[in-house]
């Protein structure tokens, strides 16, 4: 402050801090265009068929020019599928020996 108690320009009274801006502007990627309900549909028909389901889930999840969301979808549905292929394997494997134990114990 000077003699006249007038603040110089970079000056704050005491006591008091310097307002704070550190405004931080982030900038958002485009939003993508939403798949319709047509396109689910049509999506969900083609998984119907069960070859071309499976390869068009391939297609889907990593192939190109496929909307993230459905792109997202096709993984998921392929990890579930996987998931499913293990499970049903561990059964059929425990059932498969639990019958041969049964037929070996039948015979004697």
């Amino acid at each position: 402050m000077d003699e006249n108690n007038n603040m110089e320009f970079n000056q704050q009274p005491m006591g008091q801090s310097a307002p704070m801006n550190n405004t931080t502007y982030v900038q958002l990627p485009p939003t993508e265009e939403v798949s319709s309900i047509g396109d689910w549909l049509l999506t969900f028909l083609i998984m119907c068929i069960p070859c071309v389901g499976l390869v068009m889930l391939f297609v889907w999840a990593f192939g190109g020019g496929t909307k993230k969301s459905k792109s997202n979808w096709a993984k998921a549905q392929l990890i579930w599928a996987l998931i499913c292929l293990v499970i049903g394997i561990i059964c059929y494997a425990v059932i498969g020996a639990a019958v041969i134990e049964a037929l070996n114990s039948m015979s004697y």
